[in-house]
């Protein structure tokens, strides 16, 4: 039986989660309908910003434009300052609250499903009982609104009562468990065999980059671990005890401490359970949301082509409900308490009356992008049609999709990255991506699109029609009012779309031209030597070396010699570039220093000029003429990059033991690589008064990555495929240069 209306009107209402979708459509809905009521916040404080700052910036929002402009800019600020009170804190550790407080709104939570279990239990179970309790410890009696989610019930089919959850779960335990959960985690993490399998493969993929690299690589992938295994003990824990994920898990927890912490003693309780909260119908505009929400990342994924299929049963019910609707519901429970001590429970849903079977959602998305396609690189989306038969053909197709792009990536890494194939391994990142994208909808939305659960919405209809007449089509919440074809079609696809359209436009993979150097002397322009300036390796220079000192007679021998080396010299390239260089300098020993100056000097120098890369040598030009300082650092030895020192400021450059003016094949000090680079170049410009920020930098190779990161604009020419991945992830500049003169710029980073 719904009771007697309590006008909000002159009362004092307690608003968590202000800061979220429902919570600032429902101060939205105070502020506008009742001015007389007063209304404290419980708000965060975020990084710099205090908790007043941030309800000052919450007013700004769209939610709270036409009020604004309905009363004046002014008047609007006025009547927030009077009636709103900022208590800032975290529901996990709260304020003192007030002890006059009538009405509680609890909204605050953590919609996401695949949350860590200790930080889905820390928002959802903590922020409630942290809440009670201070309600508690300030004599507060109001009347408690807790916003819940539908999906309390979890797995089960038919139809779910608006009644308290049946289960014998103690939260308590669980909260416990979740929190022992993370420090098992942790442990585990540091463990022997775990280290040692992320050590192994940071090396493999990060080694050339030097050890420091391969440490953070490894303490990230740890990071990670935990996560993964936190996520997994989350899905697991709560689909072992029947429920979709952790999220519906931790909320239906969340009521079953309302229940016992709040009208357990003796208090009123209301929890309001929503289905799929979408867009907007009627107010404050129509389409009105605050960022995407469950169903959106869908519906755009599929405008976008990402999703050649899903495996949803057609005829399972999306159960989609206008946020207003939500709104209107939770402030008609506020003003209708249930006698102290007792609980009601209202489904705020469409599914029960106005249900919207997932064949009818997907053809009416399927009409919206038919007829307003999508756009990439200037040409039209098309959208794919859906099977709607189950996980049968998805999971086939994903296996056959997952090897295919597992075999190219294979390849690709293993082959020179030219201007082709590095088109292909552009192609590979965007299926890997797109797999990604769909593998993780897939998981998360598998228990939405093969729902058979209905929510039965009795009490909610009965809850709407307490409304007066004159208000329901403003107030209430009438599930029945709405045409899913004019709602999806009309308001939300091209709301969500609008809204996306800004980052499709920055994703768009845009040519560039360079960006103009800025004239300065305190900004250096360092340079790498082979791939980058020259289109030269090291052992082709000693292979023409090797023939203009070596007897035609011993040629044979020596080249049998170098072919039965080189694997061994590939491998160890790839592991350390350091390392290689030692290995291969081995192969100067017995040579005179006379010898090589000589061929410096003549052939083997002009042989070095003719092998310059001319988009390099300008970009160096242009460096000098801006007024940078040019410096060439290669692990080459110093003799043989002598023709390029006109080019430079400086040349910095290993330099390789000598006994009597004869190599030994050894260096004299170690080559300067990788990490190692990158702490000279610190070094240096702290000597030099060079600002790094301002600085440029050009390399080739994974090696390189250690001390690009150094220098404000880095640049990569003619990438390895992990630099290229590299450079993509971070948004560097990557150019492609060659002997005949082209070179050019292209913008860089995920799309």
């Amino acid at each position: 039986m719904i009771t007697p209306r309590t006008p909000l009107s002159h009362g004092h209402v307690l608003l968590t989660g202000a800061t979220g979708l429902l919570g600032q459509a429902v101060l939205e809905r105070l502020l506008s309908g009742h001015p007389d009521c007063r209304v404290s916040l419980v708000i965060r404080p975020q990084g710099d910003r205090s908790a007043e700052e941030r309800f000052h910036t919450l007013l700004g929002n769209p939610v709270f434009e036409r009020w604004r402009e309905k009363i004046g800019p002014e008047e609007a600020d006025r009547l927030a300052a009077k009636q709103v009170t900022v208590l800032a804190g975290d529901l996990a550790n709260p304020p003192e609250l007030p002890s006059d407080i009538d009405t509680v709104i609890h909204c605050a939570s953590a919609v996401k499903f695949d949350s860590r279990i200790d930080e889905a239990f820390d928002t959802n179970v903590g922020g409630a009982v942290g809440l009670y309790e201070a309600l508690h410890r300030a004599g507060a009696t109001p009347h408690v609104v807790h916003v819940s989610t539908a999906y309390v019930g979890g797995l089960r089919k038919g139809i779910t009562p608006e009644r308290s959850l049946v289960h014998d779960v103690n939260w308590r335990e669980e909260r416990d468990a979740a929190h022992a959960a993370r420090r098992s985690a942790e442990h585990a993490s540091r463990s022997g065999g775990v280290l040692r399998g992320l050590l192994a493969r940071a090396r493999s993929e990060h080694g050339k980059a030097g050890p420091l690299a391969v440490t953070r690589a490894t303490e990230d992938a740890r990071q990670e671990w935990v996560d993964r295994r936190l996520v997994e003990q989350g899905r697991l824990r709560a689909q072992s005890l029947g429920w979709t994920d952790v999220y519906t898990f931790t909320k239906a927890l969340a009521e079953r401490a309302a229940e016992e912490l709040w009208q357990g003693r003796g208090q009123s309780l209301s929890v309001v359970r929503p289905t799929i909260i979408e867009s907007a119908l009627r107010h404050p505009y129509p389409g009105w949301i605050d960022g995407f929400k469950v169903a959106d990342p869908l519906i755009l994924a599929y405008g976008r082509g990402y999703l050649t299929d899903f495996p949803a049963v057609a005829d399972s019910v999306l159960d989609i409900i206008p946020v207003d609707f939500v709104t209107n519901a939770i402030l008609a429970a506020a003003q209708q308490p249930p006698t102290t001590g007792e609980g009601r429970y209202f489904h705020i849903g469409s599914g029960a009356s106005q249900p919207l079977a997932f064949h009818q959602m997907y053809r009416h998305v399927y009409e919206f992008f038919s007829r307003e396609p999508l756009h990439q690189n200037g040409e039209a989306i098309r959208v794919p049609k859906w099977h709607l038969d189950g996980d049968g053909r998805v999971n086939r197709s994903m296996r056959n999709r997952d090897a295919l792009v597992a075999t190219a990536d294979w390849a690709l890494s293993r082959i020179p990255l030219t201007t082709r194939s590095r088109g292909w391994a552009d192609q590979v990142h965007k299926l890997q991506r797109d797999l990604g994208r769909l593998r993780k909808l897939i998981d998360l939305y598998r228990p939405y699109v093969q729902s058979e659960i209905v929510f039965d919405d009795t009490k909610a209809r009965e809850l709407h029609f307490s409304i007066p007449e004159r208000d329901r089509l403003d107030l209430g919440f009438d599930v029945t009012e709405i045409d899913w074809r004019h709602y999806l079609q009309e308001i939300h696809i091209p709301t969500i779309v609008e809204m996306n359209r800004p980052a499709m436009e920055r994703a768009r993979p845009a040519r560039k031209a360079p960006r103009p150097l800025t004239g300065r002397d305190d900004a250096l322009a360092v340079f790498d030597l082979e791939g980058t300036l020259l289109d030269w390796n090291l052992v082709e220079q000693y292979l023409w070396l090797s023939r203009a000192l070596t007897p035609p007679a011993r040629w044979p021998r020596e080249i049998g010699s170098l072919a039965f080396a080189l694997p061994s010299y590939l491998r160890t390239e790839r592991r350390d570039r350091g390392e290689f260089i030692r290995m291969f300098t081995r192969r100067y020993e017995g040579l005179t220093v006379d010898q090589i100056r000589a061929q410096v000097r003549g052939a083997f120098g002009r042989a070095v000029r003719r092998r310059l890369l001319p988009a390099a040598v300008e970009q160096a030009k242009a460096h000098r003429a801006a007024g940078h300082r040019v410096v060439l650092v290669t692990g080459s030895i110093d003799v043989l990059v002598e023709p390029l020192a006109p080019l430079f400021d400086e040349v910095v450059a290993g330099r390789m033991h000598q006994d009597d003016g004869v190599l030994t094949g050894y260096l004299d000090a170690p080559p300067l690589v990788d990490e190692a680079r990158g702490a000279w170049l610190t070094q240096y410009a702290d000597r030099h008064g060079m600002d790094l920020t301002q600085s440029y930098g050009y390399g080739d190779s994974h090696a390189d990555v250690g001390w690009l990161q150094h220098v404000g604009h880095p640049t990569v020419v003619n990438p390895d495929s992990k630099l290229y991945r590299h450079a993509r992830r971070q948004k560097w500049a990557v150019v492609h240069w060659d002997r005949n003169g082209a070179g050019g710029k292209a913008s860089s980073g995920e799309s």
